[in-house]
C-alpha cells in the first residue's frame, strides 16, 4: 500500500498555538479548526503544552466561551 494512504493529517509546526490564539480572539471553533485539532490529536507524540492547549480549548467550549460554528474558516469570512 502506498505510504501516503497510511499517513494521517500532519499538523504544521506552530499551528496549534495559532489555532488556540485564533479561538481565544474570535470565540469560534470553525471546521478548519476542528480538523487542526484532529490532526494534533493524531500526532505522536503530543507535547505536554500542546495537550494542555487542546484541553483549554475543550473547556472553553464546554463553558460557552467558545462556540463550535459551521463556518469552514474565519479566513474566508475576512475575505468577504
Amino acid at each position: 500500500m502506498p505510504n501516503f494512504i497510511k499517513s494521517h493529517p500532519q499538523l504544521l509546526p506552530g499551528a496549534l498555538s495559532d489555532l488556540f490564539a485564533h479561538v481565544s480572539v474570535t470565540g469560534e471553533l470553525t471546521l478548519a479548526d476542528r480538523y487542526g485539532l484532529m490532526a494534533a490529536l493524531l500526532e505522536e507524540p503530543l507535547l505536554t503544552e500542546e495537550r494542555a492547549s487542546i484541553d483549554r480549548l475543550l473547556r472553553a467550549t464546554r463553558a460557552g466561551r467558545a462556540q463550535v460554528v459551521d463556518k469552514l474558516s474565519a479566513v474566508a469570512d475576512a475575505d468577504e
